[in-house]
């Protein structure tokens, strides 16, 4: 059993790899991995401007949006007014995704991970209120997304997270949570 914290003031802003906005790597799997060779990724993803994602070959995305009016997003083909906060939205990652801001800069919550090497995480955002069990898993990330947080002993901020591996913990949250269910293969 292992708690790992991943403080939020100890992320560094990268450029996206179009240029297009920043991203916060909150954590990847296998640790090490790069933005070319991640089995899954966690981060939060600063959108300043309108303009195109990058483009992820093989990859699906989970995006939950944090911070902001919101995005209309074309996929594809298919457009997706993203303004809900807190809301999970699925989509291949390696179409053609084009961002328009609804009304200034957002941020979101953004899980990656590569398609055909296993279940895909799940990302639940929990409301504030009762002791919740943490499901528990090979690797499961709590982030705090609104308010605060209590895990496996510890209180988490804003944007702090923390990774728990076979953990049997509670969830206490002051705010609206993430829990994201992360497989780890082999």
């Amino acid at each position: 059993m292992t708690v790992r914290l991943l403080p939020a003031v100890e992320r560094i802003a990268v450029p996206w790899k179009n240029g297009g906005g920043v991203t916060r790597e909150i954590v990847a799997g296998p640790p090490g991995a790069a933005m070319d060779d991640f089995e899954w990724r966690v981060s939060l993803a600063e959108v300043g401007a309108d303009g195109p994602f990058s483009a992820f070959a093989g990859v699906d995305r989970i995006l939950t949006l944090v911070e902001g009016a919101g995005m209309d997003l074309t996929v594809g083909d298919e457009r997706r007014r993203v303004e809900t906060r807190y809301v999970p939205q699925g989509f291949p990652g390696d179409l053609p995704t084009d961002c328009r801001l609804l009304a200034g800069p957002v941020v979101n919550l953004n899980v990656m991970w590569s398609r055909g090497g296993g279940p895909a995480p799940t990302v639940t955002v929990v409301q504030p209120g009762l002791p919740l069990a943490v499901p528990v898993g090979p690797a499961v990330l709590i982030v705090p997304v609104e308010g605060t947080a209590e895990v496996a002993g510890r209180t988490l901020g804003r944007y702090d997270a923390a990774l728990l591996a076979d953990e049997d913990a509670v969830l206490r949250a002051q705010g609206r949570t993430a829990v994201i269910a992360l497989t780890r293969r082999g």
